[in-house]
């Protein structure tokens, strides 16, 4: 692929659920062209409400931007926590089964944001994704709690700073030919898909100029 995107998000990020279906939108309308991948993000404690009232509040805000029927679910939410290790853990730990694409981490997103359900404790969150993906929960418990998982979703979430943006999700797009475009926050399919449509165009007009005239010369 001359494309890759790669969604950096946090699980239990409601800017992040509303942003998702413009990311099944992407990954329909560019399957056979982009390579789409997904980061974890870890939410700190800039990032998160410090109570409840607080995040129905941003729950109603973000709400009303989207214009969506319903409001999301707040029971979910446990100020005593400074970030959401076991569901992000969880969801990438499913990728060591296989699950690579979006469906145990949409599914620990609707258990807490939907349904309210305290994805916070490992074991709630451990069942939540063994029964999205088929999974053994002892298998899925051992692999979200090693030290391993946890390594690799502080590494994503060190790129993310790396990047030095905020927002969440951050859609980072890169090409071959080395450009990239970053969106932080922005979560418009409009906006993506002009920005995904340019740069596979540059793309394949390097294509099309190395197969006429092949690499630079030396010197």
């Amino acid at each position: 692929m001359s494309v890759t995107i790669t969604n950096y998000l946090d699980v239990i990020s409601s800017w992040c659920f509303w942003s998702e279906p413009t990311w099944a939108e992407l990954k329909r309308r560019y399957e056979d062209r982009v390579e789409f991948r997904w980061k974890v993000a870890l939410l700190d404690k800039n990032g998160l409400p410090t109570s409840r009232e607080q995040e129905q509040w941003f729950y109603r805000r973000s709400g009303m931007m989207m214009r969506s029927p319903f409001m999301l679910n707040t029971d979910w939410y446990d100020p005593s926590l400074p970030e959401w290790l076991a569901p992000n853990c969880v969801a990438e730990a499913a990728k060591d089964f296989g699950f690579t694409d979006d469906r145990v981490r949409l599914a620990l997103a609707h258990a807490a944001l939907r349904e309210g359900k305290n994805v916070g404790d490992w074991g709630v969150a451990v069942q939540v994704g063994a029964e999205s993906g088929g999974i053994d929960g002892g298998e899925l418990r051992k692999h979200a709690r090693s030290a391993k998982t946890e390594k690799r979703v502080r590494a994503s979430t060190a790129e993310f700073h790396a990047l030095r943006i905020t927002q969440r999700p951050a859609f980072v797009i890169d090409t071959a030919i080395g450009d990239r475009a970053i969106f932080s926050g922005v979560v418009k399919l409009e906006a993506l898909m002009a920005t995904i449509d340019s740069m596979l165009d540059d793309a394949a007009a390097y294509a099309a100029h190395k197969a006429h005239f092949g690499d630079p010369p030396k010197s």
